[in-house]
């Protein structure tokens, strides 16, 4: 199937063409004709599935075909982060550069001028608004937003968002919209609160399910037993024997992001952090970099596991096993993008193999045990189903990183 064949308005399809778009992808497939025909949806879909534009090529063909009511948002889309939500606007920008719909990106951590910006398109409206649930929650407190004449609300990584505590903010948004409206959920996973949000707000919808928790088949996985203390050296041996031109290395808090960053540059490596300590104008330049190749290592935390659209990725590391297993397949899943190909290296300390084990029972899939080189000294023994206490043989791998040393 081709986009045209899906009906889309012309003004869309230019863009499309522009881009070099020619064939929808499955969720975009199964979801246009939904949104074209006003029905609410649960979209189920991972991370590189193109369900950004799922959502945006129907509103788009919508707000084409109608003349744009003065003063009113027909839009609201809401997202987990920052990143997110420059992503989709840029998406937005590029998708719908021929239609001539307006949009404009609320978030957080800008100045007077952005705050100004955001002000006058939620009074003055705007075609489209993507924001993040805490700012848009600070301007509909200050009362001025007008959202009476909403037509379509969009909430994008649902689950994300409520893992990061917004399920009260989204509920209190959705209070000031009108009832009669469409609402379209996206979520990569969906656990019960998920399921509990999708009865209050959706009505009657349509459920589609894309290739749920199943990392890219490209992508080639292998795990290391490390220590803690081994982490930053084995860091090193995977870049001097190969050619990486582009790696995020993904670790668990923002204290662990920054010493790695340190340990790395110590060494002469050119990588630079990206956690939500940055300001937003420092996280945008520093991805700007990483995306133009200038900056071969991105160290982050999970913020940017969903809310970065980079593609030709070589290598994804671990530095720490993520706590939740639907994390590890949204990390991975920036590598091995578009049918390309990609590696994804874990490393599993003593504490965190039980955790590795529920990775593996969910992707229903045994990640390759890789042998620690030897100049980097014996790691812990492989046995996830054994109770193991915090620190356990830390001291065995402390004495054989500083011999090496």
């Amino acid at each position: 199937m081709t986009f045209k064949e899906l009906n889309l308005h012309e003004d869309v399809l230019q863009g499309l063409d522009a881009m070099g778009f020619e064939k929808p992808t499955p969720i975009q497939e199964q979801s246009i004709p939904i949104v074209l025909d006003n029905k609410d949806i649960i979209g189920i879909a991972q991370t590189g599935t193109g369900k950004t534009a799922a959502f945006l090529l129907p509103i788009l063909h919508k707000i084409s075909k109608q003349e744009t009511e003065p003063g009113a948002i027909n839009t609201l889309i809401i997202s987990p982060t920052r990143e997110l939500a420059v992503q989709i606007d840029q998406q937005l920008q590029g998708l719908g550069y021929f239609t001539g719909a307006t949009s404009i990106p609320i978030y957080g951590g800008g100045d007077g001028d952005d705050f100004s910006q955001q002000k006058r398109a939620l009074t003055e409206g705007a075609d489209i608004i993507v924001g993040t649930p805490g700012k848009l929650m600070s301007h509909l407190n200050l009362g001025y937003a007008k959202i009476d004449r909403l037509q379509h609300l969009i909430l994008d990584e649902a689950d994300r968002m409520l893992d990061m505590g917004f399920y009260d903010d989204i509920m209190k948004i959705i209070s000031h919209l009108p009832k009669e409206r469409q609402t379209l959920l996206f979520s990569a996973t969906m656990p019960p609160n998920i399921r509990k949000m999708a009865k209050e707000i959706l009505v009657d919808p349509e459920e589609i399910s894309i290739a749920i928790s199943k990392p890219a088949e490209k992508v080639v996985q292998a795990a290391f037993m490390a220590y803690d203390t081994q982490k930053v050296d084995l860091v090193k041996y995977l870049l001097r024997f190969n050619d990486v031109p582009s790696l995020i290395i993904f670790a668990s808090t923002k204290i662990k992001v920054k010493e790695v960053t340190k340990s790395l540059q110590a060494e002469g490596l050119n990588a630079k952090q990206i956690s939500s300590d940055l300001e937003q104008t420092e996280r945008e330049a520093i991805l700007n970099e990483f995306k133009s190749k200038k900056l071969p290592i991105l160290v982050a935390t999970d913020v940017i596991s969903r809310g970065i659209d980079i593609d030709n990725i070589d290598m994804v590391i671990n530095y720490d096993v993520p706590n939740d297993a639907e994390d590890y397949v949204h990390r991975i899943g920036r590598t091995a993008r578009a049918s390309a190909e990609g590696e994804a290296i874990t490393f599993v300390n003593e504490d965190d193999q039980h955790r590795f084990l529920k990775i593996e029972q969910l992707i229903e899939k045994e990640v390759r045990k890789v042998p620690l080189p030897t100049s980097i000294g014996e790691g812990p023994e492989y046995n996830p189903r054994r109770s193991r206490g915090r620190g356990n043989h830390r001291g065995r791998g402390k004495r054989n990183f500083k011999k090496r040393r």
